[in-house]
């Protein structure tokens, strides 16, 4: 993990949602720095100084906001201009990468998280300026900063003495994999609190202001006004039009600043050119959030309207997208043609266009929308929003998204794979880049090929409880068309069930002129009660998952009632062949489910198998990114530091500066004799030295690092890179290798190769200097993996921190 964030202003959510401006201190900051530690109660000056001295506030201004000296930093948080937090830290003298910590926070201000979101950020600053630990002193009876400390996800070494508690937190290191991920996963939990809050204002509205509303029936924001009103929504409404002085008989007001209140949402459709000044008035005026349907705006024009949002501390929907809705509560602020209905499926969307159609069809279908959002250009709200949305709202069984970009891909990893623990995640991959196919496996994503592939995916998933393994038993009343679903299930890893023992007899019994070896077969004029029975008798046989696939003809009984009433507790998936829909469900009214009826044996083999791919991912192991003793983390900064010294524009480094590079994290090298190119020939030939493959590193400036490995088809992971990673990896591009007609790597090679990957998976982690890296040719041995040559190239990279709380 890279770290340190831009030194300009930032801004980031409170506990409750409210946004607040972070920035480092200046001296032009020093009277609002003295203002406010001079206006904090007797009681809060004696935590904070431990004494009343009544020129402690000045002398705190003047060490907060003098010009920045190094191994220090100080960081102020502002409200609506308002300084309401300071934070600070400064390297102790004789203690070379031991820093003290320092806060403050108004009065006014506490308990909202101001403190813990001041302390992530200088955690994400002092890591990029190599300080390893943080100290600082708390007086016993200072219960809050003491519950800061101890919250923040930090290990914390506590010494008491006098009343007065010295504290000590050693910082994430990007090698201690425990401890970063313990600290990561506290600052999600943080920023997944705070961004429901704030999304609150957008999808549970308790007023909503329609600005752009037009007379003209066939204008969008007509439309979207008389949808929200069709959709029953309950809260209050307003419209706004600067002429008109009523619209069907509602009232209108000539200004967003004529509002009686704040309204919590304001739907925008207004033309591109007054739109600024529309989201200027809705600032001012206190409204919460915003969704800009205005297609048009320039990218100027767009960072003027983020700059609007940011600054009155409005979230933002869009520009240039549909809308948003929410069912459950009449909610429906978009101009799609058809309302939405109630349901399961949370869909998120780029493109306004197939969002809308994805979530018709999923209402239509009756897995019904949670809620539903449009993010167009995505200036603000995205993917990841909605996914901690979805988390928390106690409706979403099932999240759907349609992406085309990524802001910050690897926090969407991070969250994906957390909703994705809880409820499935699906989006389609058509289209996308080997870093966005591996971005998605890494975090547990269902990707499907196409928009069809998605629904009947999402039918089955929303519908039916994920399957325990890939066993699939199949029963028909058509040979051919059971036979075509075990190809199918087979063509997608699934295995298909052999019934045996009692369990075949029975059926033996059951179904005279049957098959029953399995795919099990049953004569075409078979009765309601017998395919019902065939059904349960296969679901009690040690399965995972069924698909039951049926043929009605003028001899057999009704068998989509047999399918309705079996008493089955595994995923099941019906093919009706005479079925016009492409897929549909049948309600079970004796328990309430459904079960999705496709119409052709692929596509119900498709969605289990996907399925059945996120169970196993779900339930297996997720891996952990080891720590390799020995790894000299600062000897390789140093280097990589010293190069960018001589060659500013950057290059590929020496082969000695290379071998020493790679020294500093364990990786081996072929002995110096076999480097010059006769030797390295004759290693690379040789058959007793093992698998011959390519590894390598490329830098993605929207995806960081990239681990790439060739043994005859490309595979690659995004960093950081887990031990279960490595392993998908390796047998990722095995697996195509072979399919391509390579020959198998053997297993024994497999270890070493393992930890080749994820010593240089560190590597590129810990120095995202490195734009390029590559090992040609890597050979895997049965005792160890060894790289013949290898080339480095290094380029000026300013830190990024993808895992610091703050908004996009």
């Amino acid at each position: 993990m890279s770290t340190a964030q831009d030194t300009g202003r930032v801004y980031a959510l409170l506990a409750d949602g409210v946004m607040v401006e972070i920035r480092e201190a200046t001296p032009g900051d020093c009277d609002a720095v003295q203002a406010m530690h001079a206006a904090m109660a007797p009681d809060n000056i004696y935590l904070r100084f431990f004494c009343y001295g009544k020129r402690s506030a000045e002398i705190e201004a003047r060490r907060i906001c003098q010009d920045p000296a190094p191994g220090t930093a100080a960081l102020l948080a502002l409200l609506d201009g308002e300084l309401v937090g300071v934070a600070s830290y400064s390297e102790e003298i004789g203690h070379p990468g031991e820093a003290e910590v320092a806060f403050a926070v108004a009065d006014h201000m506490h308990h909202k998280g101001i403190a813990t979101l001041l302390l992530e950020h200088l955690v994400s600053l002092a890591r990029s300026r190599q300080i390893s630990t943080f100290t600082a002193q708390a007086l016993s009876e200072n219960t809050a900063m003491l519950k800061v400390f101890a919250d923040a996800g930090l290990p914390v070494q506590l010494h008491f003495a006098n009343g007065v508690y010295q504290l000590a937190f050693p910082l994430p290191r990007d090698g201690d994999g425990t401890a970063l991920a313990t600290y990561l996963s506290a600052v999600a939990e943080r920023e997944s609190r705070a961004d429901v809050a704030s999304l609150r204002h957008v999808l549970a509205p308790e007023s909503v202001v329609m600005i752009g509303a037009s007379r003209r029936r066939e204008a969008i924001g007509r439309v979207i006004l008389e949808n929200i009103r069709r959709s029953g929504y309950a809260g209050r409404l307003y419209t706004v039009h600067p002429r008109a002085r009523q619209i069907d008989g509602d009232r209108c007001l000539p200004s967003v600043l004529d509002l009686p209140e704040p309204a919590d949402l304001a739907v925008i459709a207004v033309p591109a050119p007054a739109v600024l000044g529309v989201a200027e008035q809705c600032g001012q005026r206190g409204v919460r959030s915003l969704v800009v349907i205005t297609c048009g705006l320039d990218a100027g024009a767009c960072a003027d309207l983020l700059a609007v949002c940011r600054r009155h501390g409005m979230r933002l929907v869009g520009p240039d997208c549909f809308g948003v809705a929410v069912p459950a509560l009449g909610l429906d602020a978009t101009f799609a043609a058809r309302p939405l209905r109630p349901g399961v499926a949370g869909v998120m969307s780029q493109s306004g266009g197939i969002g809308v159609a994805l979530a018709g069809q999923l209402s239509q279908l009756g897995v019904g929308i949670s809620s539903f959002a449009s993010v167009g250009s995505k200036l603000d709200v995205s993917g990841n929003d909605m996914l901690m949305w979805w988390e928390r709202d106690g409706v979403t069984r099932l999240a759907v998204l349609y992406l085309e970009s990524f802001g910050n891909p690897r926090k969407f990893a991070r969250t994906a794979r957390r909703v994705g623990a809880k409820i499935p995640v699906l989006t389609v991959a058509a289209g996308h880049s080997a870093a966005d196919q591996a971005l998605f496996e890494q975090a547990g994503v269902i990707a499907t090929r196409g928009f069809s592939e998605l629904a009947e995916t999402a039918a089955l998933m929303a519908t039916q409880p994920v399957p325990a393994g890939r066993t699939v038993a199949i029963v028909s009343n058509v040979a051919g068309a059971g036979m075509l679903a075990a190809g199918a299930c087979t063509a997608r890893g699934l295995r298909v069930h052999r019934p045996r023992g009692l369990t075949k007899r029975r059926l033996r019994a059951l179904l005279p002129g049957g098959t029953v070896t399995g795919p099990v077969t049953t004569t075409a004029a078979i009765s309601a009660g017998d395919f019902r029975r065939c059904l349960e008798l296969l679901a009690a046989d040690g399965v995972d998952a069924m698909i039951a696939l049926i043929l009605p003809t003028g001899a057999s009984g009704d068998l989509l009632t047999a399918i309705r009433d079996a008493d089955v507790r595994v995923p099941l998936a019906a093919v009706a062949l005479d079925q016009a829909e492409t897929v549909r469900l049948l309600p079970r009214p004796a328990d309430g489910s459904q079960v999705p009826v496709y119409d052709v044996p692929g596509a119900a083999a498709s969605a289990l198998a996907h399925a059945a791919r996120y169970g196993a991912w779900r339930t297996g192991p997720h891996g952990q990114v080891p720590s390799f003793p020995g790894i000299r983390a600062a000897d390789a900064r140093a280097l990589v530091t010293d190069f960018l010294h001589g060659e500013p524009g950057g290059g590929w480094l020496a082969p000695g500066e290379t071998a020493d590079l790679l020294r500093c994290y364990g990786i081996p090298l072929a002995d110096s004799p076999a480097r010059d190119d006769t030797a390295r020939d004759d290693a690379a030939s040789d058959e007793a030295a093992g698998a011959e493959m390519t590894i390598g590193v490329t830098d993605d400036h929207v995806f960081g690092p990239l681990v790439v490995l060739d043994c005859g088809a490309r595979a690659v992971r995004l960093t950081p890179l887990t031990d279960t990673d490595a392993d998908a990896l390796i047998g990722s591009a095995d697996a195509t290798a072979r399919l391509l007609g390579h020959r198998a790597m053997a297993a024994a090679g497999r270890e070493g190769l393992r930890e080749l990957l994820l010593r240089v998976a560190r590597l590129a982690e810990d120095l995202p200097e490195v734009t390029e890296l590559s090992f040609r040719p890597v050979i895997a041995r049965p005792d160890r993996a060894v790289a013949v040559d290898a080339r480095v190239k290094v380029a000026a990279c300013p830190p990024q921190d993808p895992f610091l709380r703050k908004l996009r």
